[in-house]
This record gives structure tokens, C-alpha cells and sequence, in this order.
């Protein structure tokens, strides 16, 4: 479980790092150079995921409670949509950066809470909830450092638009099937 919490730990700070303390930041980055930061920045990032996926594998999860199977379904919608704003985050003048501000946090909020709805165990409630509040933490953080919110004036055509929610639904449709390999536990047939 300490190497959960502490990848956990390591991703958490290391995201909010920019946020929270942009002055730091920019010093860091004057101190090292724009390339290094990144590199440390990035290094980083996969050693707290590192920590994370070989933390979680090794906990025998213990049940704290039991996840209402008719909530499955429901739960792997919300992970669907979560997938879908995560790639509409990644491109400018889309139609859902005018109603959502950080549509990438938001998205992995919605995986994470997905997550929650079809995991009772221990070692899912720690990753999933943890991931949730840093997304949430992120958005408040960034709105500070940020102030206004700039909408897209234009927005990209409607074609352009659908092909989005079909990346978004094929990237989770790879993730199904292969997240036994990802995380351990099976989707498909089980």
C-alpha cells in the first residue's frame, strides 16, 4: 500500500507543481533551462505512475464494499464519456471547450468516478478517489493561476466534431480490451 500512496503522492505534486506554484516554476525552469525541466518534469510523472501500477499489483485488495452490479453499465458509460473529453481536450475550437473549462481534467475526474462506481475494494478506492480529488484540485488551482476563462471564439466544424467522439469511443474500446494487461483485472467476459 506505500507505494500506492507514495506514487500517488509523487503524481499529485509533481502535477500541481505548474499550478500551485507557478513562481517556483519559472524559476526552476530560468535555473535549468526549459528542456531539463521537462525531462525532470517527465521523469517524474513515470516514476509516481511506475509506483502506482506496481503498487497497486501488489496489494491484495480487501473489499469495503460491494459495488451494485446494475451500476456496471452506468459506470462504463461515465469512463466512456471521461475518454471522449480527454480527446476533445486535445484539440482547439471544439464545441465542448465552450461549456467545460478543463476538459481533460474532467474527463479523467469521470474515469476516476467510473471507476468508483464499479470498485468496492480497497486498493480502488485509494487510486480512483485520490485521482478524482487531484482533478479536482487541478481545476480550482489552474482557475486561480488563470483568471478568466477564454471560450473558443470559432468552433471546428460538426464532422470534425463526431470524429472526436469516435477516437474517444475507439481509445476506450482499446482500453477494455486491454486492461487486463493494464491493470490485472479482466473486463471482457468477466
Amino acid at each position: 500500500m506505500n507505494l500506492l500512496i507514495l506514487g500517488l503522492l509523487i503524481w499529485s505534486v509533481v502535477h500541481l507543481f505548474p499550478s500551485l506554484a507557478p513562481s517556483a516554476r519559472k524559476a526552476l525552469i530560468s535555473k535549468m533551462g526549459e528542456i531539463p525541466y521537462q525531462g525532470l518534469f517527465a521523469a517524474c510523472i513515470f516514476l509516481g505512475l511506475g509506483m502506482i501500477i506496481l503498487g497497486w499489483r501488489s496489494i491484495v485488495p480487501s473489499h469495503i464494499y460491494l459495488p451494485d452490479p446494475a451500476l456496471r453499465h452506468l459506470a462504463m458509460l461515465v469512463v466512456v464519456f471521461g475518454f471522449i473529453l480527454i480527446t476533445a481536450a486535445n484539440f482547439s475550437a471544439t464545441r465542448v471547450k465552450r461549456f467545460i473549462r478543463h476538459p481533460q481534467l474532467s474527463g479523467v475526474m469521470l474515469w476516476a468516478f467510473g471507476h468508483m462506481l464499479a470498485n468496492g475494494d480497497s486498493r480502488s478506492l485509494l487510486l480512483f478517489s485520490v485521482i478524482a480529488v487531484w482533478s479536482i484540485v487541478s481545476m480550482i488551482a489552474i482557475n486561480r493561476r488563470d483568471s478568466a476563462w477564454q471560450k473558443p471564439q470559432s468552433v471546428m466544424p460538426l464532422y470534425k466534431e463526431f470524429m472526436i467522439v469516435i477516437v474517444g469511443i475507439v481509445l476506450a474500446a482499446i482500453v477494455v480490451r486491454f486492461h487486463v494487461y493494464l491493470s490485472g483485472v479482466p473486463l471482457i467476459g468477466s
